[in-house]
């Protein structure tokens, strides 16, 4: 027997001329969707669910069921046997094939400031040196320079903690991010509209009663004034003006703006990733993805009447987390199921963390505090082995006793499966070359 070769989209056509297409599709399909992701010109991209505060791993991934650490919640088997994950995240756990929990991660940063620091940057703030996020980073390497998009867009970034964490740092304004939404968010309403608006980027449009001919006239004033004033005062700041105008004509003059109104999704999807911002801005991760943007970071800052930092669960835990993960799992596992059935899933490397986990050991207050010793992220997609976990935790969850993984490890994990050279440097603000990650750094290379 000959072996099954993927379907082309020629073969597909004439299948379709002749009518073949029917129950049979849905065999075809996947194969398709393998051939696009696998395509060599395909670019890479990544996607950040930021769990503002530092999200339990003993809660999540990384249970420990029968032990007195182990709390309220229940493990559930996955769709890889031996793995098991917490009952709320029945969504994820059918999707766990695609994903990799990281189980051993551990850091010495128990300070929300600090370690989100640390977890962005892959460094500590050290005396003058400005690193740069995670997002600007690998969307330097990633993305392309007159892109009608941003590339690298964050939704919803609670920066309080710590802002230089979030910016471009020695890599000047053209690698900052676009932001989209507030940590703040509306009120939800019955249909959604309220974190529609909120995920809608401003003046886009002509100021009414200006046409194009008028607004290409000011822009060719405005041109003329700032050569004028760069040919005076040459350097990165008005370079960097110039740039963040032309970068804002040419996404309010593209199509590719549509990506950001999500009312041409069906309902029935929207509903599926669920009527919140965090759901609705996975679903824009998306559709930005879909056309191009290389980093998109989505952050899930709380629900309810905690709106900023709700992973920060030192009180009540098992409560709090319950109605978080109601709201990761069904927009988690929608991007996943999504983003494969277009064929972007071996593309688009996702990564699940926050800054830190939480004790083990439960307070008296039922919350569990910071705790940088021993803690899980998760890497999805992106081409990597899937279908196992790395690292493990003793019995009671306190200390790493497989496979320790650093933040810089971590980093040049990415470079990776990103294809990157982690080696490259990059010239910081005082002059001295910084490098993608460390030298010393020990890619996870069992998912390679």
């Amino acid at each position: 027997m000959r072996p099954t070769s993927p379907l082309s989209r020629r073969d597909m056509m004439k299948l379709s001329a002749c009518g073949t297409f029917g129950a049979s599709m849905s065999r075809w399909l996947p194969a398709l969707a393998e051939e696009a992701s696998q395509a060599p010109g395909r670019r890479r991209s990544v996607i950040l669910l930021w769990m503002t505060g530092g999200p339990s791993q003993t809660d999540t991934f990384d249970m420990k069921p029968g032990h007195e650490n182990g709390g309220s919640f229940k493990p559930i088997e996955t769709s890889v046997p031996g793995i098991q994950i917490c009952e709320h995240l029945p969504n994820v756990a059918k999707m766990m094939h695609h994903c990799v929990p990281i189980r051993s991660m551990s850091t010495k940063e128990g300070d929300h400031t600090r370690a989100t620091y640390l977890l962005r940057t892959g460094n500590l703030p050290q005396g003058p040196i400005d690193y740069p996020t995670l997002g600007s980073l690998f969307s330097k390497e990633l993305g392309q320079e007159n892109s009608d998009l941003p590339n690298f867009v964050a939704v919803a970034p609670y920066t309080q903690f710590s802002p230089a964490a979030y910016g471009p740092g020695f890599l000047g304004p053209n690698f900052a991010p676009l932001i989209v939404g507030d940590a703040n968010r509306p009120a939800p309403t019955a249909n959604g509209m309220a974190y529609d608006q909120s995920l809608a980027v401003k003046n886009l449009a002509l100021p009414q009663g200006i046409d194009i001919a008028r607004a290409d006239a000011r822009l060719s004033l405005l041109g003329d004034l700032e050569n004028d004033f760069g040919a005076e005062r040459p350097g990165l700041t008005s370079a960097s003006h110039r740039s963040a105008y032309a970068a804002a004509v040419r996404m309010m003059r593209s199509e590719a703006v549509k990506a950001f109104n999500l009312d041409d999704e069906p309902a029935s999807l929207r509903e599926a990733y669920g009527r919140n911002q965090f759901g609705q801005a996975c679903l824009l991760a998306r559709r930005l993805v879909e056309r191009g943007v290389p980093f998109v970071e989505v952050s899930l800052n709380g629900v309810g009447n905690n709106q900023t930092f709700a992973w920060d669960t030192h009180t009540q835990n098992f409560t709090a987390l319950k109605s978080l993960l109601q709201v990761l799992d069904p927009a988690w596992a929608t991007l996943m199921t999504d983003l494969q059935s277009r064929g972007l899933l071996d593309s688009t490397l996702i990564l699940w963390m926050g800054e830190f986990g939480r004790t083990p050991k439960i307070n008296p207050q039922i919350g569990r505090d910071h705790f940088p010793n021993a803690w899980s992220s998760v890497l999805c997609g992106g081409g990597i082995k899937a279908g196992q976990a790395i690292g493990r935790t003793t019995a009671d969850g306190m200390k790493v006793e497989d496979r320790p993984v650093s933040v810089q490890d971590l980093f040049a994990t990415m470079c990776q499966v990103l294809g990157l050279d982690s080696m490259k440097q990059n010239i910081s603000n005082v002059g001295r070359p910084i490098r993608l990650a460390d030298p010393s750094a020990k890619p996870i290379t069992e998912i390679l």
